[in-house]
């Protein structure tokens, strides 16, 4: 199981659409609005890393509405 998570800072105004895009994408198992230098954060759950990785370069990134990412995936050790 490979879990990322995906810091996003969306153009103003633009939250609620990429929150509401964020809910169509199969990997994307949660999300929150968040306050500071970040406005979304999404957690993203696939079998492998290869799976979670393609999610997130092809499916988020790209969305409408988003300026930049910072993405964390956690490993098990």
């Amino acid at each position: 199981m490979a879990i990322g998570f995906v810091l996003i800072t969306t153009k103003p105004g633009e939250e609620e659409k990429v929150r509401t895009a964020l809910d169509s994408i199969e990997h994307v198992t949660d999300r929150w609005m968040l306050f500071g230098e970040f406005d979304i954060i999404a957690r993203v759950q696939a079998d492998d890393e290869f799976v979670l990785t393609r999610c997130i370069v092809e499916e988020i990134r790209p969305l409408p509405g988003i300026k930049d990412t910072k993405t964390m995936i956690g490993a098990e050790l």
